[in-house]
C-alpha cells in the first residue's frame, strides 16, 4: 500500500539499500573471523615435516605431523617435537618419550631390552631391538621435569642414549605430535609404482 504523498518508487529505493547494507556487514567480518582464526590456529598448531628415518616405521621422511604445545604434559609413549641448543645444529627432532622425571630407565643393550622403573616395556612400535649403545650408561634416574626419549628406528637414530641429548629438559618441548598425514608414505608408493612401469 502507498504512502500519502510518498511515491512508489521512493518507498521501494528506502529498503534496498539497507538490506545490501546488512549483507556487506555481515559479509565483510567473514575475512575478517577468517584471519583471526588462523592466528589462533598457529598459536595453537604447527606443521612439521618428518625429516630422516629416525622413527621408522611410525613415521616416515616426508610426513606431515600436527603438533601443539599448549597445556601439553608430558606422557609415556607421546612422540614430541623438540630442540635442545647445540644437538642436531639445534634443529627440531621427533622422538618417542620413554620415561619421564622421577622415572629410572634401564637398558639392557645385549639383550635389546628396554626397562623403565622395573617393568620390560612392550615396545611394538619399533624396527628393531634396542641394541647400539651411545654413550650414556645405564641404569638412569630422569630428573623432574626432564624426559627420556629415543626414536623407534633404535639403529638409526641420535636420541637421549647420547650423553650429548641425554635427559631433556621439558621446556625444550615444542609440541605433542596429534595427527600424521602419511604424505612421505604417499611419495614413496608414488615412486615405487613409477618404477615399475
Amino acid at each position: 500500500m502507498q504512502e500519502r504523498g510518498v511515491p512508489e518508487q521512493m518507498q521501494n529505493n528506502e529498503f534496498k539499500p539497507r538490506f545490501a547494507s546488512s549483507i556487506y556487514d555481515s559479509f565483510a567480518w567473514i575475512p575478517v573471523g577468517m584471519s583471526l582464526f588462523c592466528c589462533i590456529a598457529l598459536l595453537i598448531v604447527r606443521l612439521t615435516v618428518v625429516s630422516g628415518i629416525s622413527m621408522n616405521p611410525t613415521l616416515q621422511h616426508g610426513d606431515l605431523m600436527v603438533t601443539s604445545g599448549l597445556l601439553y604434559q608430558p606422557a609415556r609413549g607421546d612422540i614430541v617435537v623438540l630442540t635442545k641448543e647445540g644437538f642436531f645444529f639445534s634443529q627440531p627432532i621427533v622422538k618417542r618419550i620413554i620415561a619421564v622425571g622421577g622415572d629410572n630407565i634401564n637398558i639392557n643393550f645385549d639383550l635389546g631390552q628396554v626397562w623403565v622403573n622395573g617393568q620390560l616395556l612392550h615396545e611394538p612400535y619399533i624396527a628393531e631391538a634396542t641394541t647400539r649403545s651411545e654413550g650414556l650408561p645405564f641404569p638412569q634416574t630422569v630428573p623432574n621435569g626432564c624426559i627420556f626419549v629415543m626414536g623407534d628406528n633404535r639403529s638409526h637414530s641420535d636420541d637421549s642414549r647420547d650423553p650429548e641429548l641425554g635427559m631433556v629438559d621439558i621446556r625444550c618441548i615444542i609440541g605433542r605430535v596429534y595427527v600424521v598425514l602419511p604424505t612421505g608414505q604417499i611419495v614413496q608408493k608414488m615412486k615405487g609404482s613409477s618404477e615399475h612401469v
